[in-house]
């Protein structure tokens, strides 16, 4: 039977089409790395908006007209600030966040047994995700530190270029807290973003093939099992735009020069909660939900071309 290990016990890592071995996992490694580095650099633009609105809301009121301001005053090429560290730090972000997570859910499901891990999946994609966000944002923190710092310093203040933004981080750890200042606020952003990224996938992903598309999932040609990836990562994507928006506000916030040394709690009563919540919100909410049925698309097709199949509705 394919759910059973040679051993003839009942195995997580063998539910799929085939068996998730070490070669399995480098290959979701890869694909998350694919899938996170290229689209979070594509969005660049949106994201130095989206920043900038955070730490600096009465001059940048909205994404069309902050977008403006940006071009106006420095040029085309200021929406592409930080596009470098976007793509490597994202790029080892999907790397760990991806490839642990198939790991640790396997790692969970066996661990709770058969019956417990049917019962309890959703505890399990949680589990799973949050594991896997945990180390994945301990390769991100020194990238994002400095993309945030690269974004959000005014032209001609901070270097532009990814090399010397990283040494200039380094010279001035002591005032920009390099490399692992934000590692706190990073993993309250993150961890809270991933394990509804997945959960909601997996979830929705459930729903489609249990109330759309009834017939056994392989019995539909891939370009469907992609709709249905794309779709439900859209969706699941807005839901963690709003969960983690208000830690997202705090690590922008703390690139700015008025809060350096400011504690964490300091920044956020003085922001304000509805603020934080909100300011940029509509920004991300766009920005993210396409961001993240993209990177499941990017994935499951990277999966599908391996002939490891589409992730979920099993």
């Amino acid at each position: 039977m394919a759910h059973l290990a040679p051993s003839g016990k009942w195995d997580a890592r063998y539910l799929g089409p085939v068996p998730h071995d070490a070669s399995y996992y480098s290959k979701c490694m890869l694909g998350g790395a694919l899938a996170c580095g290229f689209t979070h650099a594509g969005i660049t633009p949106l994201d130095v908006t989206k920043c900038n609105m955070q730490v600096n809301p009465a001059k940048y009121r909205g994404l069309s007209s902050g977008i403006k301001t940006l071009i106006a005053e420095e040029g085309s090429t200021g929406i592409w600030k930080g596009f470098g560290p976007t793509f490597i730090g994202y790029s080892l972000q999907g790397l760990f966040k991806y490839g642990l997570y198939e790991v640790f859910k396997d790692y969970y499901m066996n661990l709770a047994g058969e019956e417990a891990s049917a019962k309890y999946k959703g505890a399990i994609w949680c589990a799973g995700s949050a594991s896997a966000e945990f180390f994945a944002d301990i390769a991100l923190c020194p990238l994002e530190m400095t993309k945030v710092k690269i974004q959000t310093s005014p032209a001609g203040t901070f270097p532009v270029p990814m090399l010397a933004a990283l040494r200039e981080m380094s010279r001035l750890r002591v005032d920009t807290r390099y490399p692992f200042g934000s590692l706190v606020p990073l993993w309250s952003r993150q961890i809270p973003y991933t394990m509804a990224k997945f959960f909601f996938f997996e979830y929705i992903v459930g729903i489609f093939y249990s109330k759309v598309f009834t017939a056994p999932k392989d019995t539909y040609s891939k370009t469907t099992q992609l709709g249905v990836t794309f779709a439900s990562g859209y969706l699941a994507g807005v839901v963690c735009a709003v969960v983690s928006h208000p830690a997202d506000s705090i690590v922008s916030l703390m690139g700015k020069p008025a809060n350096k040394g400011k504690s964490l709690g300091a920044i956020a009563s003085e922001t304000g909660i509805v603020t934080l919540a909100t300011k940029g919100l509509g920004t991300r909410v766009l920005m993210i939900g396409t961001l993240t049925g993209f990177q499941w698309w990017i994935y499951d097709s990277f999966k599908t071309a391996m002939g490891m199949g589409t992730t979920g509705g099993k």
